[in-house]
């Protein structure tokens, strides 16, 4: 437990779900992909074995105190276990360079066997960096898994631009992709469970940025329900992220039945506040690049006055976090400031004059 607080982050998520005071706010800094600066290592090197993945986070947690450790199984995972291939970066997030499925009336040639933990050695990783931390920390803090929602899982086996003009020139060959991945998702969620995991469901390329309104009603919403049933079914919990500007479909997310909405620093948190603060509890949402990546701790600290002083009375709950994953090269200070500023205004009960 960090030195300046009282309560651990598994004491305080319990009370968070419960109604039931807290030393102070919930706080976290999605630090996923940026956790090996922690130890100085590499995205690279970061991502090359379970034990580098575990040891990033667990000193993320030693340093910040933040209230969630963070598995990346990632935004591509399911396609590069079917065969897209990806770059490898030393200091970046891996990108698809080619994807598996050229065709899209190639569907039925997909095979989802690759999918499965005792063949997609990637998901063994994650997994196993799964059990670590829940082994080391899991009486202490909680671990969520970061996963792809059946859209972005679909952009990650076809193109991107080729799947976006497809749902107007082949809408019925997009809905077999998005169902067969919705399908694929579900036992790989079930793992993550199965050890104890949270979900962190994220779905970029359905944002309000990409997609309208009515593409995603037709080709997101639908699958992202069934796969939140099949989580339930399966005794989990998830929180629900798309990135970018969602304000237009920001009560339909809630539809999906979610047990928490992140939004992104492109939506307004009084808005979504107002929105849907009433059906669940929302996280968010400072600038992870602006501010976070290349702000000030000045502007770090103000930042998070801003984001708790619009949400933090949200009726079913506010947790401060940033608008996405970090990534890149974050200065750690601005973390350390995050969190001494969530510490700082969000302390329970809070009190408005903080915000003078």
């Amino acid at each position: 437990m960090h030195k300046d607080d009282k309560m651990t982050p598994i004491e305080r998520l319990n009370a968070f779900m419960t109604g039931k005071p807290m030393d102070r706010i919930m706080a976290m800094p999605v630090a996923c992909s940026m956790s090996g600066l922690a130890l100085g290592m590499t995205h690279k090197e970061k991502r090359s074995s379970a034990l580098n993945e575990a040891k990033a986070q667990m000193a993320c947690y030693e340093r910040f105190g933040n209230d969630l450790l963070v598995v990346e199984y990632g935004l591509h995972g399911v396609g590069m276990a079917l065969g897209s291939k990806m770059n490898n970066p030393e200091n970046d997030v891996p990108a698809i360079m080619e994807y598996v499925l050229e065709d899209l009336n190639d569907i039925d040639k997909l095979d989802k066997s690759k999918l499965e933990l005792k063949n997609d050695k990637a998901f063994q990783l994650h997994i196993e960096a799964t059990e670590i931390l829940i082994d080391k920390l899991g009486k202490e803090v909680p671990t969520g898994v970061l996963i792809s929602g059946p859209f972005t899982a679909a952009a990650s086996i076809y193109k991107t631009e080729n799947l976006l003009r497809a749902t107007r020139k082949n809408p019925e060959k997009v809905h077999e992709l998005v169902k067969f991945c919705t399908e694929a998702l579900k036992p790989i969620y079930r793992e993550f469970i199965k050890r104890g995991a949270l979900i962190l469901l994220c779905d970029p390329i359905a944002s309000g940025t990409i997609l309208n309104r009515k593409q995603y009603l037709e080709f997101v919403l639908p699958y992202t329900i069934d796969l939140m049933k099949d989580i339930h079914e399966a005794k989990g919990m998830v929180c629900y992220h798309i990135c970018g500007d969602t304000t237009s479909i920001v009560g339909d997310m809630v539809k999906s039945g979610c047990d928490m909405l992140s939004i992104d620093n492109r939506v307004d948190l009084a808005y979504t506040k107002q929105v849907v603060g009433d059906k669940v509890p929302i996280l968010g949402n400072v600038d992870p690049v602006e501010v976070l990546i290349l702000g000030s701790t000045e502007e770090v600290d103000s930042a998070v006055k801003t984001c708790i002083q619009k949400a933090y009375d949200s009726p079913c709950g506010y947790i401060l976090a940033s608008g996405c994953d970090l990534s890149g090269s974050v200065p750690l200070e601005n973390i350390d400031q995050f969190m001494a500023s969530a510490r700082k205004y969000g302390k329970w009960p809070v009190d408005p004059k903080n915000f003078m």
